[in-house]
């Protein structure tokens, strides 16, 4: 914005100048979306997630941690985790046909880079990677919280 002002002196033409990088950053750049019931299911999931972990830090660096926060870090996650999950899922399922229709974020070629990224296919991806991937996470978790809350010493195994 800096720059801008320096080369053009004015505010004019600003935001079609940042416009695209703005898009990126912002939450909720897809107004179509952002009403959707799935973003209250992210939101507050992650919201409890994010006060409970940053309690269990704070308290944990005070070296007094109300057994409470430590049992809500290792218990929450276990709804918490696939409701934000299905949340985002949702979310970004939903907002697939705008993505399609509009072509965001996608490059097309002929272009001065060579390159070409559809945004669609990426989102599509990155929904098929949850497959793979939730369970790792999640079963990291449950391992996790019964070394924390249980004692057990956790053997993992080579693959």
């Amino acid at each position: 914005m800096v720059r801008f002002y320096m080369e053009k002196g004015t505010h004019k033409g600003l935001y079609k100048s940042i416009q695209k990088t703005l898009k990126f950053f912002q939450t909720f750049a897809l107004l179509e979306i952002q009403n959707e019931e799935s973003v209250v299911l992210f939101l507050v999931a992650w919201t409890v997630t994010e006060i409970t972990r940053y309690s269990f830090y704070t308290f944990s660096l005070l070296n007094h941690l109300p057994y409470f926060i430590k049992w809500a870090r290792y218990n929450f996650f276990i709804i918490l985790y696939p409701v934000g999950v299905a949340g985002e899922l949702l979310t970004i399922y939903a907002a697939l046909p705008y993505v399609k229709k509009t072509g965001m974020f996608s490059i097309r070629l002929p272009n001065k880079y060579n390159i070409s990224f559809d945004y669609y296919y990426f989102l599509l991806i990155t929904m098929a990677s949850y497959i793979p991937l939730f369970p790792q996470l999640y079963f990291h978790m449950l391992r996790q919280r019964r070394k924390v809350l249980h004692g057990e010493v956790i053997v993992e195994k080579d693959d």
